[in-house]
């Protein structure tokens, strides 16, 4: 049931998406106030990840998963009824801070539910469900948009995040009935303590890296800026590019699970899968960035292709680092700075895409030259972190 609700913070978090060339005609603003909306929305998520990692581990899951569920159905709704800008904003303020609650519990769910050597597995199932709600998010919603319109659209997701709420509020729990060993909330600890320990270990500090290296590029991608980009960019049709990012989101979303099963069993595999994607992602980006004569469509499909691939096991990866050296009932704070890294480069390379934009308008190389120095700059982090901890082990 709280993977469900992870469904449906994917489909709010991406929404705006395949609606981006219709939100910027319906509230008359530009390219760079556009990219405002997705920012804003990230923005809230990535500054409450800490605290949302805090609530997690002191009051619990449940609880915290059902706020969020009601905050995003109501961003949703004043999203869909918003007359203009202003109330567009709120809208999206509210999703990111319901979205903030959600993932972070979900995978706290997992470390109270499974074992250890489980968790890999389970974080790449729910990145598949993840990857499904991210799914709809684009050409299900897009159909849904130019068949019922974008009121009926969006109220439909609000409406349904409600029922998801009460179903969760009935039927999730912290922990398994009788499972008295396995602590529900932390022990006590200071904020500021709970930040040390995190980032003392080496486990959460390769997970920020490896987080903001292989996540960020496909997420600020489906947030905003894939579709204008294929559309705009490659010259697909509306039609083409929306299929295109379902494909993109879909076609990976088998290799979560499988690499959660490799994980679980031969936890050394992380370190490679980490590197090669890093290093792929870094190759393909600065390619992208610096084709003379334009982006040929094979290029830029590969790359989003790839992209789909990282964040597909971002998941998986980044965050069974953050278990290392951390006990079960602290994860919330290291996995909450996890994904903070992650979405903190797609925040400011979204914003960064916009403002590049605005001032050279269709100059999608210049726009994502920022993302490709971050994705090889946070790739070379990892690389360095990873050497040190074997030092360490050494």
């Amino acid at each position: 049931m709280a993977v469900g609700g992870y469904f449906l913070a994917m489909l709010h978090r991406n929404g705006l998406g395949v609606a981006a060339l219709e939100a910027q005609s319906r509230f008359d603003v530009g390219p760079a106030l556009l990219s405002m909306l997705p920012m804003l929305q990230l923005l809230v998520y990535v500054i409450l990840q800490v605290p949302a990692g805090l609530l997690a581990d002191r009051l619990g899951p449940r609880y915290t998963l059902v706020m969020g569920m009601i905050a995003m159905a109501a961003g949703s709704c004043m999203f869909a009824l918003a007359p203009g800008i202003e109330m567009a904003v709120v809208g999206r303020f509210l999703i990111g801070l319901g979205d903030a609650l959600v993932f972070l519990n979900v995978i706290r769910l997992a470390a109270l539910w499974f074992p250890r050597a489980r968790y890999a597995l389970v974080s790449g199932l729910t990145g598949v469900v993840g990857g499904t709600g991210q799914v709809a998010s684009a050409a299900p919603l897009a159909w849904a948009l130019d068949g019922i319109g974008w009121v009926a659209a969006f109220l439909t997701t609000g409406v349904l995040t409600v029922l998801m709420a009460l179903l969760m509020l009935l039927v999730v729990r912290d922990r398994p009935a009788g499972a008295a060993g396995r602590s529900t909330v932390a022990d006590p600890i200071s904020a500021w303590a709970a930040l040390k320990e995190a980032l003392r270990a080496d486990g959460p500090r390769i997970g920020m890296a490896h987080h903001a290296a292989v996540m960020a590029p496909f997420t600020m991608m489906m947030v905003l800026w894939g579709y204008p980009f294929l559309v705009n960019g490659l010259g697909l049709s509306e039609s083409a590019a929306a299929l295109s990012l379902t494909g993109l989101a879909a076609g990976a979303l088998w290799l979560a699970p499988v690499a959660g099963l490799l994980v679980g069993r031969w936890p050394g595999v992380r370190v490679y899968m980490a590197l090669v994607l890093g290093g792929l992602l870094s190759l393909g980006w600065i390619l992208l960035v610096t084709w003379p004569g334009g982006v040929p469509v094979p290029l830029g499909v590969a790359v989003m292709a790839v992209s789909g691939i990282g964040q597909t096991l971002a998941p998986t990866v980044s965050f069974d680092f953050a278990r290392d050296g951390i006990p079960a009932s602290r994860t919330g704070v290291a996995s909450g700075l996890v994904n903070m890294s992650g979405f903190t480069t797609a925040v400011v390379c979204t914003v960064a895409a916009g403002v590049i934009l605005q001032a050279l308008p269709g100059a999608y190389q210049a726009a994502f030259a920022p993302l490709a120095a971050c994705t090889a700059a946070a790739t070379l982090v990892l690389t360095l972190f990873i050497l040190r901890a074997h030092r360490r082990r050494v």
